[in-house]
């Protein structure tokens, strides 16, 4: 590695949400020189608020912040609700019900983001991160191939250059600068959707203990969120598949309150709320929720990570296990090299190639679940219809979806991808269909190799986070790749390696 001449910092980061601050404070934490910029003032709005438990008891445990989530009186989310698939009736899901999650952490909390994005900010400062907001970054600086530095504004106007060792793009689906990692961001043709939502008081809640769940139903124009933020206070958005985004057009609180009363369930848990009309919370908002993969992850200098890398349909409130995973794996990474323990490109191919194996397993659960809630009608089956082609359902699909630079099996090879993960959706969709005619349980659902595959990761974190040990882990996930160290927070070269 050439590092550059006069670097003020070793690693800066741009973006103050869930993954900017979780990779800052992770390197800080090691003794690092980390400068985060932001370009707004927190705290800030932000959408994405139900989270996973992997990312309360897991990487949030390791940043040293789950007393102050404790004592923020966020909702306890205990699992799932969902009118979705074959079957009318609404069937739930409880995390506790995985032995896996560790000592208990079995639930999640429901939250603001302000809030929550504070805490992560504040203790990012604590943990020695220098915190510059209303920074707007322009562009990186650039030396003989190599990301040396940012080039950014401050809140007077002022133009400043800062040097690094490192930089991290984690500013987010707007990101100014992601293009510069090379190669592009690959969207899906078809996972095109759009978010219309807004914040009602006084909404229903479920019958305890699942008061703080969150309720996800479909209907023919997509599906509905319903997350309770307080004892009144709920988010309410309808996600529109991509031949209903003309609705938004116009007005979109008539718009939003239109699509509410043509789904029954959430209309009958609105019946006595009245939407926010003033404050934070008072805007009817729109966003586009394409689903899309960076072609690249990283370049000598320079690593993306959260929405700048990747994002995909939020149905499994996966936005931000997403992001603070990014950052935990790009920590490991940045602190491996500032280290010098293993070469540079080791350390940060082990970064993309973990991170795009656990967007791929959120991916195949988002097109198992869509297929479920299609039916006959799935988006395989429209993918067909609009490439107008002799291939099977699934080929079409790939071929709609394209983008095979994101090493995704459903996207580079749809033979392997139909034999390798119909099954999986079958043995998923039929557990559904049982689960909502009161016929199986909820940890026949929890043990389906859909949703195994989509907690190993989380169970992995939250194992870290209470043992302070990875010795579940000693063989690499590929060929000549690296392990968690045992602090959880470098990469150390495996004693084994697992079969060619």
């Amino acid at each position: 590695m050439s590092n550059p001449i006069n670097a003020e910092f070793d690693v800066v980061v741009v973006g103050g949400g869930p993954s900017g601050s979780t990779v800052s404070t992770l390197v800080a934490m090691q003794g690092h020189r980390v400068l985060l910029l932001e370009k707004e003032k927190f705290p800030r709005y932000q959408i994405g608020e139900s989270l996973l438990p992997a990312t309360i008891h897991g990487i949030c445990k390791i940043l040293g912040v789950s007393e102050e989530l404790k004592n923020a009186g966020f909702p306890i989310k205990r699992g799932g609700s969902f009118r979705w698939g074959k079957n009318p009736e609404p069937w739930e899901f409880s995390f506790s019900l995985s032995s896996k999650f560790v000592d208990g952490a079995s639930t999640a909390y429901q939250v603001e983001r302000m809030k929550f994005d504070q805490i992560l900010l504040d203790n990012a400062r604590r943990k020695g991160v220098e915190v510059r907001e209303e920074a707007s970054v322009a562009d990186v600086i650039e030396e003989d191939g190599r990301v040396v530095g940012v080039r950014y504004t401050d809140a007077d106007g002022r133009e400043h250059e800062v040097r690094s060792r490192y930089l991290v793009d984690a500013s987010g689906n707007k990101s100014r600068i992601h293009g510069r990692i090379g190669g592009r961001r690959v969207y899906s043709e078809f996972f095109r959707n759009l978010a219309l939502f807004g914040y009602f008081e006084g909404g229903k809640r479920m019958p305890a203990p699942n008061e703080g769940n969150i309720l996800a139903v479909a209907f023919e124009a997509g599906w509905f969120w319903y997350i309770p933020l307080s004892p009144t206070l709920t988010s309410v958005g309808v996600v529109l598949l991509p031949e209903e985004l003309e609705r938004v057009q116009g007005d979109q609180e008539k718009a939003l309150l239109a699509l509410i009363d043509e789904c029954p369930l959430i209309a009958e848990y609105l019946a006595g709320a009245t939407r926010v009309t003033e404050g934070t919370y008072g805007e009817v908002r729109v966003r586009k929720d394409y689903s899309y993969v960076q072609e690249k992850f990283w370049r000598p200098g320079m690593v993306l990570s959260g929405d700048a890398a990747c994002f995909i349909d939020p149905v499994f409130s996966q936005g931000v296990h997403l992001a603070t995973y990014g950052g935990l794996l790009a920590a490991r990474s940045l602190n491996t090299a500032l280290a010098g323990d293993v070469p540079e490109q080791a350390a940060f191919e082990e970064f993309e190639t973990r991170y795009r194996m656990e967007y791929a397993r959120f991916h195949d659960f988002l097109v198992a679940f869509y297929d479920m809630h299609q039916d006959e009608d799935s988006y395989f089956w429209k993918a067909k219809k609009v490439t107008r082609n002799a291939a099977s359902h699934v080929e079409s699909f790939v071929e709609l979806v394209g983008g095979g630079a994101s090493h995704e099996l459903a996207l580079v090879d749809a033979d392997s991808y139909v034999s390798a993960r119909s099954a999986a959706f079958e043995e998923l969709s039929e557990i559904v269909d049982r689960r909502a005619r009161g016929e199986a349980e909820n940890h026949e659902l929890l043990k389906s190799a859909l949703i195994r595959s989509v907690a190993k990761e989380g169970h992995r974190i939250q194992a870290q986070a209470v043992t302070g040990s990875n010795l579940d882990e000693q063989v690499p996930i590929r060929p000549g790749g690296l392990v968690p160290s045992t602090d959880g927070l470098h990469w150390s070269v495996p004693a084994l390696q697992p079969d060619a």
